[in-house]
């Protein structure tokens, strides 16, 4: 490919899987990050490459590059739910402010751009399993609101480029995506699983566990967003993994994979928790040519080995 590609909170958690990706084949890659979430030594690893650059910057201010970008990724923004009580006003700067920031950097280089929209625009989905055209049911108050509200404000501004600005754009709406370098203190069921697990402590499990969710390994994840990017096609698109599984299925499964010795702790279900999640692949198919290829079981088996390891970002 050989372009310049822009990954805004390239040091995030799938923002890194990308950016490696991106320079295996062959593209430069300019990193921007503000480490609020993301972790320099995510990308550590890439700093060797000459078509590899890191800049440290908050998105949400003022900024420009010299260098001519084809593509921009805008994968910067908080996506955890222990972030969303802890930094709901930087979670809404960022996917407003910030987004806009990126557009008009992409508007500038006339570059085509790539929005990491999420399945929280549903909401407590009432349509299984979610398919692009379903509009969502957010409490557009409640505590998850800055991040649900935000994304769907995202969405917005991306389609609102396209139309007046004639901007090419892309949104991804992701679900559920776990794999090496998430953080320990993420607050999302892996990441939250595993360390209890590893550490023979009780894993935490909300309500009686029957919630549903639907895990996408994050090399899956990165595929659909590069195929998404050079599609054709402009409207949002799924990219997640189809196959359900309650949370309770899962936490059995971390610690029979751990071989812990770890028991079950349920506590009661957090407010405006989706019930239900798993996302309609039928359009990645059709327009992308995408589904996942790794079953959930062998990513999970992956992010333990990765977990296990002395040195990961705790």
């Amino acid at each position: 490919m050989n372009s310049m590609i822009v990954v805004s909170g390239g040091a995030g958690f799938i923002g890194s899987h990308l950016c490696e990706r991106l320079l295996k084949e062959g593209n430069r890659v300019i990193c921007i990050d503000n480490f609020v979430t993301g972790r320099k030594e995510n990308v550590q690893h890439l700093l060797q490459d000459e078509k590899f650059s890191l800049v440290e910057q908050d998105i949400t201010k003022p900024f420009s590059l010299d260098e001519k970008v084809e593509q921009v990724y805008n994968m910067a923004s908080p996506a955890s739910p222990v972030d969303f009580a802890k930094i709901p006003l930087e979670i809404l700067a960022v996917n407003s402010v910030g987004t806009r920031n990126m557009l008009d950097l992409a508007s500038l280089n006339k570059a085509r751009f790539l929005e990491s929209s999420t399945s929280e625009v549903y909401g407590e989905p009432l349509e299984h399993p979610q398919k692009e055209t379903y509009w969502g049911n957010v409490n557009s108050i409640g505590e998850r609101s800055c991040y649900d509200e935000g994304k769907r404000f995202s969405e917005a501004l991306v389609m609102a480029y396209a139309r007046e600005k004639e901007l090419e754009t892309r949104i991804v709406r992701i679900f559920n995506t776990f794999g090496p370098r998430m953080r320990k203190d993420d607050g999302r069921a892996i990441p939250n699983f595993v360390s209890q697990a590893l550490e023979g402590k009780p894993l935490t499990v909300y309500g009686k566990g029957k919630q549903t969710r639907s895990f996408c390994f994050v090399s899956d994840q990165v595929d659909g967003q590069i195929k998404l990017m050079n599609s054709g096609y402009g409207l949002p698109v799924n990219v997640g993994n189809p196959v359900e599984i309650t949370i309770l299925e899962l936490a059995e499964k971390v610690i029979e994979l751990v071989e812990s010795k770890s028991k079950i702790d349920f506590k009661p279900l957090p407010k405006d928790d989706p019930t239900r999640r798993m996302p309609d692949i039928s359009l990645a198919k059709k327009e992308i040519g995408w589904q996942p290829k790794v079953k959930w079981e062998d990513g999970l088996k992956q992010t333990i080995d990765w977990f296990k390891k002395p040195f990961f970002p705790g």
